[in-house]
């Protein structure tokens, strides 16, 4: 047989004609070139985060350390504001359960009415007169005048030859104490001048005018064998033209609810009996001390006697002063606290809470509206908003109940209008930032000055008379209604 016509000699690839048989015989496949290795894949290696700066790290923990602050002084302020809330409701309750129990002529001791002048206060002439016509049967008006030279020497003795007075008697300082306040020695000689017959001791200061029945409220209470002394309080009026007025009556309405609940005596109504100067040896302690009244409460304490706040011897105060002279006011105040005061640390804590916190929360206000955080400020501005108010709301209460005891005593006080109840909220924000600045200076003070007269001061029972010169009238301030 031929070929096949398109035989080939060698087919497809892998396969041959066999020329024998004429078939196909399969060759094997050219040998596969080996498959190079596959490289090892490498590990994948682990997301690793930027490691913080220190930067970054003094920044976050500065946020949080914020954050921890603003939430702290929040919950401080609320808790404060409770606090004071829970006094003034205390105080406010005892204004109106009080009972006048006054004791009829027969029973009223005889009493020396005390009063100390240096400089001629603006008051002085009705304050003179106020106490000169007295629904009390028995009692002596003692004046001790700094000097003959003294401006309220004058206004004194023609206020008592108008009043054709005779149971008044006003005397010069013999005796300028080097180891006390000027108070304290003129306190000290009219005590010890007085007969045997007296058996109770009322001071007063120039800046308070009382009312008709105002010696026999005081008195009264001493019927009570354990009431040593009874005593009331000032009541400044915040429609004053200055600043300074306005403060002074902003600090001044927590400083009655403290003395109160403290049961610190004030100085400016205050009576004593005589056996209970003696018993406590009252005098020697004021003749070496800067002031009079605060330490009263601690040495009653010790003998068995109580203090007894008065709620109808609240008076009022009409002087003004600017915010210059009030910082000098104040530091001598805080002076007189650090030295005398029983519950100093308390005050402390008090003024922490009342200044230091409320001005932090500010701070952190400010700083979060730098940084743009409008949230965080809202929340902070809200929360001192709150505290602000509510002092608002204390304050316009106790003026109300104050006005109310005020005007039964038939003394004349005048209506909140909505500009003074403004002027008392700005002056809320304001009174923290003089109260604090004043504070701060008073940590430094070792010398104090008081109407020309400078004390050093190394303790509460280390007082030194530095400088003394006699009161003149080119000492008067310009303004007649300026607080000395």
């Amino acid at each position: 047989m031929g070929k096949k016509q398109g035989s080939r000699g060698q087919g497809a690839e892998g396969e041959e004609e066999c020329g024998e048989c004429g078939g196909v015989r399969l060759l094997p496949h050219p040998p596969t070139p080996p498959t190079p290795p596959t490289p090892p894949t490498p590990p994948t290696p682990p997301v690793l985060f930027p490691m913080p700066n220190a930067q970054s790290i003094i920044l976050s923990e500065t946020k949080n350390l914020m954050e921890d602050l603003a939430i702290f002084l929040s919950k401080s302020l609320t808790g404060w504001l409770v606090i004071q809330v829970c006094f003034t409701l205390v105080f406010i309750w005892y204004l109106r359960s009080s009972k006048k129990n006054l004791l009829p002529d027969d029973q009223l001791p005889k009493t020396a009415v005390i009063l100390c002048l240096r400089g001629a206060d603006p008051f002085l002439p009705r304050c003179l007169r106020s106490l000169l016509n007295q629904n009390y049967p028995q009692y002596d008006l003692k004046l001790i005048v700094d000097s003959h030279e003294d401006p309220a020497w004058k206004i004194a003795s023609e206020t008592i030859t108008e009043q054709e007075a005779t149971n008044v008697q006003i005397s010069p300082l013999r005796i300028v104490r080097n180891n006390c306040s000027l108070k304290c020695s003129s306190l000290i000689q009219a005590i010890r001048e007085l007969d045997d017959s007296y058996k109770v001791v009322a001071l007063v200061d120039a800046d308070t005018i009382v009312h008709l029945n105002w010696l026999r409220e005081l008195v009264s209470p001493l019927g009570d064998a354990k009431v040593g002394a009874t005593t009331g309080n000032r009541w400044y009026v915040p429609t004053g033209r200055y600043w300074g007025s306005l403060v002074r009556y902003v600090g001044n309405v927590s400083t009655v609810v403290q003395m109160f609940i403290f049961q610190i005596p004030w100085g400016g109504t205050l009576a004593v009996k005589t056996e209970v100067l003696r018993q406590t040896e009252l005098l020697d302690k004021w003749g070496q001390a800067l002031g009079e009244d605060f330490m009263m409460h601690d040495i009653l304490k010790k003998h068995g006697f109580q203090v007894k706040f008065v709620p109808s011897l609240l008076i009022v105060n009409r002087e003004e002063t600017d915010l210059f002279n009030l910082i000098d006011y104040l530091k001598r105040l805080i002076l007189f606290s650090r030295l005398y005061h029983p519950r100093w640390l308390a005050l402390v804590s008090e003024a922490v809470s009342s200044i230091l916190f409320p001005t932090l929360l500010s701070v952190l206000v400010l700083e979060s509206l730098l940084e743009a955080k409008w949230e965080a400020a809202a929340l902070l501005l809200v929360c001192y908003g709150v505290y602000t108010v509510g002092l608002l709301l204390i304050m316009l209460v106790l003026e109300l109940e104050i006005q109310r005891v005020v005007r039964s005593n038939d003394q004349a006080i005048a209506k909140l209008s909505a500009a003074t109840i403004i002027k008392m909220l700005i002056g809320i924000p304001l009174t923290q930032w003089v109260y604090g600045l004043a504070m701060l200076s008073s940590l430094w003070t070792s010398t104090v000055t008081w109407r020309g007269v400078s004390y050093r001061v190394k303790g509460p029972w280390n007082i030194r008379l530095v400088e003394y010169r006699p009161y003149q009238w080119l000492d008067q301030p310009i303004n007649s209604k300026v607080s000395l």
